[in-house]
């Protein structure tokens, strides 16, 4: 099965991208035909600084495979590195009704939550569609407020084969219910945009104040807490067995311990879960040329599938 899936370089990962991304794409490598690339053009929607693009791009890569991502198993590359995606981007283009943009939830949010509305980030959703028709993916790995991102896409391919025949395949989005949406130091999704992240790469430092800005109630430390609406716990479980789960909620039900114990314990967890994955980042950071040896590597065999693909659609546009 060819699975496909992106992330952009808009800073350093969090928990959140592990969680609703990241830990699938590492368990669907074993087994399926990987996808996994960079989104560099993406993630101009939100920036125009190109040193720093160019900066986070080196360090997102770094992060992939520092947490497990195996070049010699997943097609694994920079987004502009295979030009095609954009060509098929205005193709597509031609293909999308007005209204199905219009209807897209994420742009509303987006723009609800203060970002620039342009057309951009209004299109995203057809730039979305052409990462992953143009290489016939059949599954795409998600977080729940992207899944209609991929029916857009599903829509869009159906309008090609209807005019063209087979030449795409029809994607299905994958989610992983139980984390989904990983949510973030204020309750809501976690997200660079809304800047409520816990970072992976982060410093001790600053991983530990992140952690601490997490807001909780006012309950008094020698009180019971409300584990089942804590944002700490909910964030805690994602790395627990059902057993340390246990454990944790008879802390809370206990009382005796202030939402401040409950975020150290996190810390703790947070750090050494991660703490393998960090010593290799820091050694691939200090070798950025091995990093693109390895982008390159997967470029080429992507632009594979991308030219396979484009060389239908030439056949019927004309070009």
């Amino acid at each position: 099965m060819r699975v496909i899936t992106g992330l952009q370089p808009s800073g350093d990962l969090h928990i959140g991208n592990y969680f609703g991304s990241i830990k699938q794409m590492l368990n669907m490598q074993e087994e399926n035909q990987m996808y996994l690339f960079i989104a560099n053009y993406h993630a101009m929607t939100s920036s125009f600084d190109g040193e720093k693009l160019r900066q986070n791009s080196l360090k997102a890569a770094a992060a992939f495979l520092s947490l497990g991502i195996d070049p010699q198993k997943s097609v694994f590359w920079l987004q502009s590195d295979v030009k095609e995606v954009m060509e098929l981007y205005w193709i597509l283009s031609q293909f999308t009704p007005m209204g199905l943009l219009e209807r897209a939830h994420s742009y509303k949010d987006k723009i609800a939550k203060g970002l620039n509305a342009n057309h951009g980030l209004f299109s995203y959703p057809v730039l979305m569609a052409a990462d992953i028709l143009l290489f016939n993916a059949q599954v795409v790995p998600v977080g729940k407020d992207q899944i209609q991102h991929v029916e857009i896409a599903r829509d869009i391919a159906l309008k090609v084969n209807n005019e063209w025949g087979e030449i795409f395949t029809l994607p299905q989005a994958k989610v992983n219910d139980e984390v989904a949406v990983v949510p973030g130091t204020d309750g809501a999704k976690m997200s660079k945009s809304y800047q409520n992240t816990i970072d992976i790469f982060n410093t001790p430092k600053n991983i530990k104040k992140q952690i601490s800005s997490i807001i909780t109630d006012s309950t008094a430390l020698e009180d019971p807490k409300d584990w089942q609406n804590c944002n700490v716990f909910k964030i805690a479980k994602l790395f627990l067995n059902k057993e340390e789960q246990e454990a944790l909620k008879s802390r809370y039900k206990k009382g005796s311990e202030g939402y401040g114990h409950f975020k150290m314990y996190l810390n703790e967890v947070i750090g050494e879960y991660f703490a393998p994955a960090k010593d290799k980042y820091e050694k691939l950071l200090a070798n950025p040329s091995k990093i693109e040896e390895i982008l390159e590597y997967g470029a080429k065999n992507a632009k594979k599938q991308a030219r396979e693909t484009m060389e239908k659609i030439y056949a019927k546009i004309g070009l």
